[in-house]
């Protein structure tokens, strides 16, 4: 990895949550990993990481779901990820790091890959590194399967089981209402629960979509092949889903990941933040979020 001229003295970065507007499960390799093909967003709504250099690694989180992260400091994936960039990098020293943790822990909006993903992103900066995305991409998976797509926060067409990233350009503007009852769902359970395994890929996809509401009609051709399992885990999904899907702005509703958090896609931000307000008032103890793709 080439170094930089200069380091940053304080770097924060947005973690922000990737959503799987479609999952299409088509494998399952021999050593357990699963094989997909999802359309993944990642709207502006997610974790924060704060960096600053320092003499050694530490790591410190606040926020709405601090608690449920208070297990090992050396088994979050932010401080992994932390050791193996300097394991990469000649310059690197120590660095404090804080995570501001807003999105909801085992939601299946990616929340710990967004934050190695972000820390990556912070800790090249302030130890002067320059790695090559490619080389960043290699070292990242490592970390886990979704954390490549997170490095780069762009809507992609993911495959393999998430190391095969092709970015969409001329995606559409639009906005999202990210919903989840803030129960936790196991996705090696989920995963367990999923009878079909080799299902058939996303269907052909255009070269552009001009609206949200032409992406939202080709989604409709596609499946999140996790949300069924999911339900049968979880039936509060299923409340969710269909509270979403009322909203007369909704274009599309689904589950993301391997749940719990669902999401409707909208046409402007204004009409997700009407559907996020709505809904809040109707489920005041839920987890709801409105934000621009």
């Amino acid at each position: 990895m080439t170094l930089e001229d200069t380091k940053a003295a304080r770097v924060e970065e947005l973690a922000r949550a990737k959503v799987n507007l479609a999952l299409h499960i088509t494998g399952q390799r021999e050593d357990g990993y699963h094989m997909l093909d999802s359309l993944v967003v990642f709207p502006e709504v997610g974790d924060l990481i704060s960096v600053e250099p320092a003499p050694h690694l530490s790591l410190q989180i606040t926020g709405e779901f601090a608690a449920k992260l208070q297990g090992e400091p050396a088994d979050n994936l932010v401080i992994k990820a932390a050791q193996m960039l300097a394991e990469h990098v000649p310059s690197a020293s120590g660095a404090q790091i804080e995570l501001d943790k807003s999105l909801p822990v085992a939601a299946g909006i990616g929340g710990g890959s967004a934050d190695a993903a972000a820390t990556l992103r912070a800790l090249a900066k302030i130890w002067g590194a320059s790695p090559s995305p490619a080389d960043l991409s290699k070292l990242s998976l490592s970390l886990g399967a979704d954390v490549p797509m997170c490095l780069e926060e762009k809507p992609a067409r993911i495959r393999g089981i998430g190391e095969i990233i092709e970015p969409l350009s001329g995606f559409p503007s639009g906005a999202i209402v990210l919903v989840n009852p803030l129960i936790e769902v196991s996705t090696p359970t989920i995963f367990h629960a999923l009878e079909k395994k080799d299902n058939a890929p996303l269907p052909e996809m255009p070269a552009q979509f001009e609206s949200m509401k032409a992406l939202a009609n080709w989604l409709k051709t596609c499946r999140n092949d996790l949300q069924k399992p999911a339900i049968s885990q979880a039936s509060e999904i299923s409340e969710v889903l269909d509270l979403l899907a009322s909203q007369p702005e909704t274009l599309l509703a689904r589950m993301s990941g391997s749940g719990a958090t669902c999401f409707a896609l909208v046409e402007t931000l204004q009409a997700a933040q009407s559907i996020a307000s709505h809904l809040q008032e109707a489920r005041e103890n839920w987890w709801i979020r409105a934000a621009r793709i």
